[in-house]
């Protein structure tokens, strides 16, 4: 564990407590193992026994966060050591521990990756790990997975391991008698493909994209009930805060038109929660389906998947020449990866057919098979009140821009230093590949969005 994440530690150490709650962090051994697909069934297991749950995902995600709230019945924010900062999360925690009769948080990729680390969380708030392993391909190779995951770096509160794939009550034992600690197994969850989480290129399928979610959620829910991992987690303590002072209301009396659709659907409450409290109104609109922009001060386009509606967007000449005019007319406009995307003159889809988009930005966008950029990105903005503020965030994309413009500035990756993803200013509007976490930097934002 890092320096900074001890320091954290040892200030948090004299706060007064929060109330304690059963909490549990949901991880695995790598990505695609199913660790969404078991914190779901938990979080619909316990809510549908009437519990009050509030779920966390940890390290940046917009889709898997959509089943978790479908299945919580509550919002879904993320917890990230970097990206969102440990006293954000301290912060989060707190506040559900007053309300939640259970907490459930879910990793990023495998239990040790990247840095910091789903595994860097749980000892960061002393949350017990629920770690799946799809054991479909394995036997007592299972035991030596599980210890070494316990055991590498420093201890965790509690250690327990849910196997994934199980083809036999034979191979299950198997499984569960490798284990060198026999109090870690959690249980065996059998082969079931119809209940699988249906993915594509950025990952997961929205939730509310599936008519048949709560039925899906409830089939998970049954398959989790008898097993010992759907029992009560141990109760965590968590760290108070001090109450977060109100942020200066430099929105006020502005409305934001937010793009929200099929389209555009990456969107962290977070970020909604933030202009709401800087004074901003916030309003809804469809690219795909509106003719034209509501009455409003400043438009966010965020992220989502433009490739996959190219032709609908392309179709809707209306609202392309609303934005076209919002852009001309000096609006303050902040667009995202794939708000980004819709800007430019052409999206060239995966199959190669191109089509026109709005036309505020020149060039074109391709997709492409393999992954473009991932991982966390800083942007430090120069021109918002003469001096740079920088904001956190992310960045993820299967597609890559030609155009003649010049960066503005270019986003750091935190990793290593090195320029990342371009960030382009024409007027007002600010365009990037980069998803970025208001609650980070909520001044900046306000200048983005003209206040």
């Amino acid at each position: 564990m890092s320096a900074t994440l001890n320091q954290d530690a040892i200030a948090a150490a004299s706060l007064p407590s929060a109330p304690s709650v059963p909490a549990m962090m949901i991880t695995a051994s790598a990505s695609g193992q199913g660790k969404t697909t078991v914190t779901a069934a938990l979080a619909r297991l316990h809510a549908r026994q009437g519990r009050t749950v509030r779920v966390f995902k940890s390290g940046p995600d917009f889709l898997d966060p959509t089943w978790l709230a479908a299945a919580s019945g509550a919002p879904v924010h993320s917890l990230d050591l970097w990206m969102t900062g440990a006293d954000d999360a301290r912060q989060r925690l707190a506040e559900a521990a007053r309300t939640a009769d259970v907490i459930l948080v879910e990793g990023v990729m495998g239990l040790h990756d990247g840095e910091p680390s789903s595994a860097d969380i749980a000892r960061r708030f002393q949350l017990p790990v629920l770690t799946v392993i799809q054991a479909s391909a394995m036997a007592q190779t299972f035991g030596a997975i599980a210890y070494g995951l316990a055991h590498y770096g420093d201890p965790f509160a509690d250690m327990r391991v849910l196997a994934n794939g199980v083809g036999s009550t034979r191979h299950a034992d198997m499984l569960r008698t490798s284990l060198r600690e026999p109090g870690q197994w959690a249980g065996a969850l059998t082969r079931d493909p119809s209940v699988s989480l249906p993915e594509r290129h950025l990952g997961l399928y929205s939730a509310n994209e599936l008519p048949d979610v709560m039925a899906r959620l409830d089939k998970l829910a049954d398959l989790l009930a008898p097993l010992p991992a759907a029992q009560l987690p141990p109760a965590v303590r968590f760290e108070d805060v001090p109450a977060v002072a109100p942020l200066p209301r430099r929105l006020e009396g502005k409305t934001i038109a937010v793009a929200c659709d099929d389209a555009f659907r990456f969107i962290y409450p977070a970020n909604v929660d933030t202009l709401e409290a800087l004074g901003a109104r916030v309003v809804l609109f469809s690219p795909l389906r509106d003719a034209d922009l509501p009455a409003c001060d400043a438009v966010w386009l965020p992220g989502g998947y433009p490739e996959l509606h190219a032709a609908t967007l392309a179709a809707n000449t209306a609202m392309q020449e609303a934005l076209r005019r919002a852009r001309a007319s000096g609006m303050p406009m902040l667009a995202e990866c794939g708000g980004m995307m819709a800007l430019f003159d052409t999206l060239v889809d995966k199959e190669g057919r191109a089509h026109e988009m709005a036309r505020v930005l020149p060039g074109t966008v391709r997709m492409q098979g393999r992954l473009a950029a991932l991982g966390h990105q800083a942007v430090a903005l120069p021109w918002l009140d003469g001096t740079p503020q920088t904001v956190r965030g992310h960045t993820f994309h299967y597609s890559q821009t030609e155009t003649p413009l010049e960066p503005a500035t270019r986003a750091v990756s935190p990793r290593d230093g090195k320029p990342g993803e371009a960030v382009y200013r024409v007027g007002a509007l600010t365009a990037s590949y980069v998803h970025l976490y208001f609650p980070s930097n909520p001044e900046a934002i306000a200048c983005l969005f003209g206040g």
